[in-house]
């Protein structure tokens, strides 16, 4: 099945309010030689760290698995995805 490239999935993610966790979420994408169209992050009120990655042209399924593999970062509570 072909992806459309306009397709966007976001990635959510809320981590502990540390210096590395944005770092350790990007070197997945990095990792895997998948460039975020956007990414936000900013502190919530519950001196968390919330992550917001957007991605253009990858299959659900592959999707799925980043966000798993970023839910086994130490530093992360939570990581899902949706369509944006």
């Amino acid at each position: 099945m072909s992806v459309s490239p306009l397709s966007v999935l976001r990635l959510k993610v809320i981590a502990e309010a540390d210096s590395g966790a944005l770092l350790r979420v990007l070197e997945r994408f990095h990792n895997l030689g998948v460039l975020p169209r956007r990414v936000i992050a900013e502190f919530t009120s519950a001196d968390a760290l919330s992550i917001q990655v957007d991605i253009a042209g990858v299959e659900e399924s592959r999707m799925t698995l980043i966000a798993e593999k970023v839910g086994q970062i130490p530093l992360v509570s939570r990581a899902y995805w949706h369509y944006a």
